[in-house]
């Protein structure tokens, strides 16, 4: 997973156009999008447009507010691709109920 993140401002329309790196959508697949008002509430935030040509739109916020905001991709390069990690593998059952490095 790779992980952007990053403060916007929002404009007199209360949005935000985010730029992402040029080769973010050649990296990256299946976007995961967080918002965190800074300084008030920002009950109203949200994405209104998703990443397109490397770009995505916040909206909903008052102007000038300034919001915090993260993206997550899945790593969709070629290495990635053939070479997933698997986060949880079950264990053997001699290993079961133990630490796998007791001596740490």
């Amino acid at each position: 997973m790779n992980i952007y993140n990053g403060i916007a401002k929002l404009d007199m329309n209360g949005k935000s156009v985010v730029t992402l790196p040029v080769y973010f959508d050649a990296l990256n697949k299946d976007f995961r999008y967080q918002l965190t008002a800074i300084g008030k509430p920002g009950l109203d935030l949200y994405i209104e447009k998703q990443i397109v040509d490397n770009k995505f739109i916040i909206a909903g916020g008052d102007p000038g507010m300034e919001v915090s905001w993260q993206v997550t991709g899945i790593r969709k390069d070629p290495y990635a691709e053939e070479h997933r990690i698997h986060p949880e593998l079950e264990k053997i059952d001699e290993n079961k109920g133990k630490y796998l490095h007791p001596e740490l």
